[in-house]
């Protein structure tokens, strides 16, 4: 079997993930322990995240036509790659993680929505938090005034509730005021007559 016909299936593979992605960072790896790899591997997997390493040759051909091919120039030494089909920044985030606690761990450049970054930016990009934790802030931020105004308007029914009560015992007193007052009128009128 020829060499090419070896590595076209592993070209595929790249292929296929790069196709689905949303994001792709890249990595510089070397030093980090199995226990730093395993634990890293594991978090970007449950994150629904790709981390793999592949020659950099191989990855130039897959990302050839494709957003990802901004990413050759940086495709030097060792690289491993993370692709998110779902969470745009969760590669990012996770490896900032790690790479804040494991020197040997470093970002190389990152593909995020079509748009290339350096280290730099991917860092800055790690900052962002998910997707989901942005739409649960928006929607509490949302939430909130209409909350304050359902306990407002609460208060004004409750305060108005008192308030009808307090007006609705004078009048309920006020016809038992009135014939008395109607009694001396009858009165008068009696002692005129004789």
């Amino acid at each position: 079997m020829a060499k090419v016909e070896l590595k076209q299936p592993i070209v595929e593979e790249i292929k296929n993930y790069a196709s689905d992605a949303k994001a792709a960072v890249l990595v510089d790896y070397r030093g980090l322990t199995v226990e730093q790899d395993t634990k890293l591997r594991k978090e970007l997997r449950e994150a629904g995240v790709v981390y793999k390493v592949y020659k950099n040759t191989m990855m130039i051909r897959a990302f050839e036509g494709t957003d990802f091919a901004q990413l050759d120039k940086d495709l030097e030494g060792p690289t491993a790659i993370a692709f998110s089909a779902e969470d745009e920044t969760a590669p990012a985030r996770i490896l900032n993680k790690y790479a804040n606690e494991i020197e040997a761990l470093t970002f190389k450049s990152g593909v995020v929505g079509g748009t290339y970054y350096d280290e730099s930016g991917i860092k800055a990009l790690a900052n962002i938090p998910s997707r989901d934790t942005l739409i649960s802030k928006l929607l509490g931020s949302l939430q909130s005034p209409v909350t304050n105004l359902a306990r407002v308007l609460n208060q004004i029914a409750e305060q108005g509730g008192a308030a009808d009560s307090a007006e609705a015992a004078p009048a309920e007193e006020a016809p038992a005021e009135a014939p008395a007052e109607e009694a001396p009128a009858a009165e008068e009128a009696a002692s005129t007559e004789e």
